[in-house]
């Protein structure tokens, strides 16, 4: 009988996913970092359990259909159940360039990333996560995803243009509604959390949150009740609009 609880999230080796790695296994989670470079990846792996934490590194490019589809027989074979999957990996390219001039490779490949990986790795992971009493599965999104916010005038993110990152980010959460769909009147919930403009070398440290503040809201929605949403989109203190 599997008694431990597994989280796998995915770029886990640093910034925003390695916190949320930190805080779940300090709810008592083995964690899985899902990473590119195997080297990195466990590295982490290592620095949580230098902590006293259960932590492995899972060689995982969400980009990569092989390399999702390998990692999936690891996951399975070493762990069982997944419990919590955090899709977090995400890349941002051609940034601050007018959207006339962005490259249609580079934004094919960001959605590649952002869009097709967060879907690809939830459906692969599908049999896992049901084998879980109530699994549950988090996007991270942003509000530059939702387009309510994005053509509020007022709203401080409304200079932002990039057509590649933002786009892809309401394709995904348009892919959690979907999902959400699915799995209504089961014991899994999906939703999206926003970390908010946050300080990692995803975007040179520009941001002013911390990854401390930033994690929150996904930790909240991997661990949510059964009275918890379902399909939503949230941040750390609200729910965001569409």
């Amino acid at each position: 009988m599997i008694t431990e609880k597994n989280a796998l999230i995915t770029g886990g080796n640093k910034g925003i996913g390695f916190e949320v790695a930190r805080r779940l296994c300090e709810l008592g989670f083995s964690v899985w970092l899902g990473c590119r470079n195997a080297e990195r990846g466990e590295e982490a792996a290592a620095n949580l359990r230098a902590m006293g934490y259960i932590a492995h590194a899972l060689l995982l490019d969400v980009a990569d259909p092989a390399s999702v589809t390998t990692a999936v027989g690891v996951f399975h074979e070493q762990a069982g159940r997944l419990d919590v999957l955090v899709n977090n990996a995400g890349i941002i390219l051609d940034h601050e360039k007018k959207p006339s001039e962005e490259s249609i490779d580079n934004i094919k490949a960001v959605f590649e990333t952002n869009v097709f990986g967060p879907i690809r790795v939830t459906q692969a992971f599908m049999p896992l996560l049901l084998e879980a009493p109530a699994a549950r599965i988090v996007m991270t999104s942003s509000s530059v995803g939702s387009l309510s916010i994005m053509s509020d005038r007022n709203h401080p993110f409304y200079s932002i243009k990039e057509i590649g990152y933002c786009s892809s980010k309401s394709a995904l959460n348009a892919a959690v509604i979907a999902f959400a769909k699915e799995l209504e009147g089961t014991n899994m919930k999906i939703n999206a959390g926003d970390p908010g403009h946050t300080s990692t070398d995803f975007n040179n440290h520009a941001g002013p949150r911390s990854v401390e503040q930033a994690a929150t809201v996904l930790v909240q929605l991997a661990t949510l009740d059964a009275n918890g949403p379902n399909g939503g989109f949230f941040s750390e203190d609200e729910a965001r609009p569409w």
